[in-house]
């Protein structure tokens, strides 16, 4: 089921060479309504709280599976997206691996990994993936991707490659997949999922729809929500999740509208986490949150009937994702 390799009909001089990344002020300075954003309402940076500090990933834990995910040309999006529980994760031995490459077709200002002209799929990810998890000996994992809108299935083909590999060494372990919206294949990428499922499927709407145009130039709330819908009614059996990241300039409110929107259109599991700029040309932070805001969202949450939130300054769609998963697999 592997997915074809990208297709396009741009002229050769306006095409970009493959698998040059473009990071940091060359990415986002590219969208203008980001850049326009960033002038208008961020002034000098806030200060980080002390509380909100965390360790840096140098513990021989993380530096052995740094070697293993490079033997088997391999990324994680801890590394890719500069998360800050790296080092509390793979010090466990967990991590979230992202397929189909380091080289995103997106501009998400929010976002540290690259963007530029994906390479092509690389046939081997499937059983290489496999075969770190089960040297890692994991019970759960979490597979996430860039997004590739070079690809006539986004991806989704890939997804089910690795979904079939790793089971083929495990048919005990679960397997959370954290996708891209599919914009305009959304049909085609549920087909495709509804074949080998995941345990959880998991699409983050990242932040209030006031936002979008700012962090998630090319993506769209709703197309996000019916994705989600979509897949619950095909797939009923198998838990959805999405996540938002706080801190970009939201109000409360719109957190709490977004959080019934999510549960309108059946999603069981909700991650709330504090937004934190990867560089001085992403998105600034607008407010650190109290940790006493994310206890009363947390509580929101549960009475609006989610089967799970999870939501503190340093919570991300997969930190600790197999304890997030148990009361909704059961």
């Amino acid at each position: 089921m592997t997915s074809k390799t990208p297709n396009t009909t741009q002229p050769k001089s306006h095409v970009a060479k493959l698998g040059v990344k473009q990071r940091g002020h060359e990415k986002v300075t590219k969208i203008p309504v980001a850049f326009k954003f960033m002038n208008e309402i961020t002034g000098s940076r806030i200060s980080k709280p002390k509380w909100l500090r965390v360790k840096a990933p140098t513990t021989a834990k993380v530096r052995e599976l740094k070697n293993l995910l490079r033997e088997q040309k391999l990324h994680t999006v801890c590394e890719e997206a500069s998360c800050p529980n790296l080092a509390e994760c793979f010090s466990s031995g967990t991590a979230t691996f992202m397929i189909m490459g380091d080289v995103c077709t997106r501009r998400c200002s929010f976002c540290d990994v690259a963007h530029g002209r994906p390479l092509p799929l690389d046939e081997n990810e499937p059983a290489n993936l496999a075969e770190t998890v089960l040297k890692l000996g994991l019970r759960y994992v979490v597979i996430t991707s860039v997004d590739r809108d070079d690809l006539k299935d986004g991806g989704a083909n890939h997804f089910v490659d690795c979904i079939q590999e790793i089971r083929q060494q495990n048919s005990d372990i679960k397997i959370e997949i954290l996708v891209p919206d599919f914009r305009g294949r959304i049909d085609k990428a549920l087909n495709i999922f509804s074949q080998v499922p995941a345990d959880v499927f998991n699409h983050n709407l990242e932040t209030v729809p006031r936002l979008y145009p700012a962090a998630r130039p090319g993506a769209d709330y709703l197309h996000s929500l019916k994705l989600l819908k979509k897949h619950k009614l095909n797939i009923k059996h198998v838990p959805t999740k999405s996540g938002l990241m706080l801190g970009l300039g939201e109000e409360i409110n719109e957190v709490v509208e977004v959080m019934k929107d999510l549960r309108a259109h059946d999603v069981d599991m909700l991650t709330l986490g504090q937004y934190l700029q990867p560089s001085a040309h992403h998105l600034a932070v607008q407010r650190y949150l109290d940790p006493k805001e994310f206890v009363a969202l947390k509580n929101i949450g549960k009475e609006l009937g989610f089967e799970h939130v999870a939501s503190g300054p340093l919570v991300r769609s997969s930190y600790h994702a197999d304890l997030q998963a148990q009361g909704a697999l059961g």
